[in-house]
C-alpha cells in the first residue's frame, strides 16, 4: 500500500514560523502602555524635573519610527528573500529585530536612542510581516494553506494581547522595570525565533526556482514524512516543476514586472495592495486608540490598561474561528460578510455616539442616563466590530497576499502589499486623532463608507482561491474567469501535465517498438 502523506511537519513548521507574527503584534502593542508609565514619562518627557510630560509630538516620534522601519523592512525583504532564500531571510531579519529591541531596552534617557531602536526593530517587524505569509504560502499543503496563514494573524493578535497583559502587570512597578520588562521581553521572543529557525527547511518552490532539484525533493519528502523515492514525492516534484515553468516563462522579474499586463500581474498586485489598504481603514484601530474614551462615556472606571486588555481578548476570540472559516466559507465570502457586519457596526456606533455621548472629559458624576445608555450601546458595537474584523478582514487579506502571485514576482508583490499596509497604518495613526478631535464619533462614518467600498471592490475584483495550489491560483488568474464565477472554476493544470506526460511517454516508446520490428 502507498504511504499516505501526513503533512505533520509542514503544519508544525508553519505554526512555528507564524511566531514571527507574535513579534509583530507584541512590538505594536507594547509601546502604547509604556507611553503613559510614570518612569517612562520622567525619562523621555519634556519639562522640569518631577513634572515632565510626554508631548504629543514626542509620542508621535517614538511610535511612528516603528512604522517608518516596517515600511522599509517590508520592501527590503524582497531582496533578501530572493538572494538569501526564505529561510535565510527569516534568520537575518529576526536578528535585526533582536538588535533593535536590545537598543531600546538599554536606553537611559535618550529619546534619540529609543527611537533608533524602534526604527531598527521596525525593520525586522516589517520584513517578517511579508516573509511569514510568503514562506507559509509556499510550504503549506493547499488544503490547509489558508488556515496556516491565518495562524500568522492569530499570532499577531495574541502578541498584542500578551503585550497588554504584561503592561497591565508591570505598570505599577516603580522605576524603569515598569517599561524595561515589557520592552526587554522582545529580545526573548526574537531569540526563540532565531534558535528555532535553524531547523526550518528552505521553501521547495524557491529551491526549484533556483535549479536545486535534489534539495527540493528532500524538503518535499521531509515535509510529508515520506521516503525520497516515494511516487507521491516524485509526482509533487513534477507538478511543481511543470507549474513553475509555466508561471515563470519570461525569466526573472523586475519591480515593474509586478505591474505588467502579462498574466494580469498588475491586476493581482493591485488586489493585494487594495485589500491591505481597505483593511487598515476598516476602523478597528480607532477603537484601540479611543476605546478608553468610549468606556468612560458609559460611566466605567476601568483603566486604559484594562480596556486594552478587554479589546485584545475580543480580538483573540474573533481570530480563532477564522482558522476554520477561511477554508469552509472561503476567502471571498469572508471579506464580503465582514464588510457588511463591520459597516453595520460602524454606522450604528457613529450615530449613537454622536447623538448621545457626553463631551470628552465630562466627569462621571455628571453623566446622564442617556449618556450612559449611549455609551453602553457604542461599547457593544465597538466590541462586535473588533470581533468581526478579527474573524474576517484581519486575516483574509494576508492569505490573499500569500497565494496570488507567480514565483518570480512573489517576494516583490508581497512586499508591495505589506508596505501598503504599513504606510496606511502610519497615516491612520497620524491623522485619525486630528479628525476625531474635530468630528468625534462621526469619524466612524468614514470607516462605514470605506467598508461599503470594500464590499463592492471584493465583489467585482477578488476571486475565490480556496482549495487551489499556488500554481493553480496562477492558472485561474490567467484563465480570465470573472471573480463572481470563480467559486465554480476548476483548474486544468493537472490534466495538462498528465497529457504532456502521456505524449512524452508515447514519443519515447515509439522508437523502441520500431527497433523491435526490425529485429
Amino acid at each position: 500500500m502507498p504511504v499516505v502523506p501526513t503533512n505533520r511537519k509542514a503544519i508544525l513548521l508553519a505554526i512555528f514560523v507564524a511566531f514571527g507574527g507574535f513579534l509583530f503584534g507584541y512590538d505594536i502593542g507594547v509601546i502604547s502602555g509604556c507611553l503613559i508609565m510614570k518612569d517612562f514619562v520622567n525619562r523621555f518627557g519634556e519639562g522640569p524635573e518631577g513634572s515632565r510630560i510626554l508631548s504629543s509630538s514626542r509620542q508621535s516620534i517614538i511610535t511612528s519610527l516603528l512604522s517608518a522601519g516596517t515600511f522599509v523592512g517590508a520592501l527590503g525583504q524582497a531582496f533578501t528573500s530572493d538572494s538569501m532564500g526564505r529561510r535565510g531571510s527569516i534568520l537575518f531579519w529576526s536578528a535585526i529585530f533582536t538588535v533593535g529591541t536590545a537598543i531600546q531596552t538599554g536606553t537611559g534617557t535618550s529619546v534619540v536612542q529609543i527611537t533608533i531602536g524602534r526604527f531598527i526593530a521596525g525593520l525586522g517587524v516589517g520584513a517578517m510581516s511579508a516573509i511569514v505569509p510568503l514562506y507559509n504560502g509556499e510550504t503549506a499543503p493547499k488544503a490547509l494553506r489558508g488556515m496556516l496563514v491565518v495562524m500568522y494573524q492569530l499570532q499577531i493578535i495574541i502578541g498584542i494581547f500578551v503585550s497588554y497583559i504584561i503592561d497591565l502587570g508591570t505598570h505599577t512597578i516603580s522605576g524603569s522595570a515598569s517599561w524595561r520588562i515589557p520592552v526587554g521581553l522582545q529580545m526573548l521572543w526574537g531569540l526563540i525565533l532565531l534558535s528555532g529557525i535553524f531547523f526550518l527547511p528552505e521553501s521547495p518552490r524557491h529551491l526549484l526556482g533556483n535549479g536545486r532539484e535534489e534539495d527540493a525533493r528532500k524538503v518535499i519528502a521531509e515535509m510529508n514524512n515520506m521516503p525520497l523515492d516515494d511516487p507521491f514525492v516524485t509526482e509533487q516534484m513534477e507538478e511543481l516543476e511543470y507549474g513553475i515553468k509555466a508561471e515563470n516563462e519570461g525569466g526573472k522579474a523586475t519591480w515593474m514586472e509586478c505591474f505588467s499586463t502579462r498574466n494580469k500581474l498588475w491586476y493581482r498586485t493591485m488586489n493585494g495592495m487594495m485589500l491591505q489598504f481597505i483593511q487598515q481603514l476598516n476602523g478597528q484601530n480607532f477603537y484601540y486608540y479611543y476605546g478608553d474614551t468610549f468606556f468612560q462615556s458609559a460611566g466605567t472606571q476601568l483603566s486604559p490598561y484594562v480596556i486594552q486588555t478587554i479589546l485584545g481578548a475580543v480580538s483573540v476570540a474573533g481570530t480563532v474561528p477564522a482558522l476554520i472559516l477561511i477554508e469552509t466559507v472561503g476567502r471571498r465570502n469572508s471579506l464580503l460578510t465582514g464588510s457588511l457586519l463591520e459597516a453595520a457596526c460602524s454606522i450604528i456606533a457613529g450615530l449613537v455616539g454622536h447623538f448621545t455621548l457626553a463631551p470628552a472629559g465630562t466627569p462621571a458624576s455628571q453623566l446622564t442616563s442617556r449618556n450612559k445608555r449611549g455609551g453602553d450601546t457604542l461599547i457593544a458595537f465597538a466590541v462586535l466590530h473588533v470581533f468581526s474584523f478579527s474573524m474576517f478582514w484581519g486575516p483574509t487579506p494576508w492569505v490573499y497576499l500569500s497565494e496570488s502571485f507567480p514565483l518570480r514576482v512573489r517576494p516583490k508583490a508581497i512586499a508591495l502589499g505589506s508596505a501598503t499596509n504599513w504606510i496606511w497604518n502610519f497615516l491612520l495613526s497620524f491623522f485619525a486623532p486630528r479628525i476625531a478631535a474635530r468630528i468625534g464619533p462621526l469619524i466612524l462614518l468614514i470607516f462605514f463608507g470605506m467598508l461599503i467600498f470594500g464590499f463592492i471592490y471584493v465583489y467585482l475584483f477578488i476571486p475565490e482561491t480556496k482549495g487551489l495550489s499556488l500554481e493553480e491560483v496562477d492558472e485561474m488568474y490567467r484563465s480570465g474567469v470573472r471573480p463572481w464565477n470563480s467559486g465554480s472554476w476548476r483548474p486544468q493544470l493537472h490534466e495538462m501535465y498528465e497529457k504532456d506526460e502521456a505524449a512524452h511517454r508515447h514519443r519515447h516508446a515509439a522508437p523502441t517498438a520500431t527497433n523491435g520490428a526490425i529485429d
